[in-house]
């Protein structure tokens, strides 16, 4: 047999971190949606939105890259 531990490669805190990320993502799309202007060219289908969505996605890298804080 083998002293292998089965323990869960991140935190709860990471896990809880990605469930933000992936929040802040969707959020993004959905403000991306809500642009009323033709073909979604206005503020927030260029500008807000994308924003978001990129910061979910620097939130989702800092959640998969941080290291668990009792390691």
């Amino acid at each position: 047999m083998s002293n292998t531990k089965n323990e869960l490669p991140f935190s709860t805190s990471n896990y809880t971190t990605m469930l933000i990320g992936i929040a802040v993502i969707l959020a993004g799309f959905l403000i991306m949606t809500f642009d009323s202007t033709e073909f979604g060219f206005g503020f927030l289908g260029l500008t807000l939105g994308p924003l978001v969505t990129i910061t979910g996605f620097i939130i989702e890298f800092w959640a998969i890259l941080r290291k668990p804080r009792n390691s």
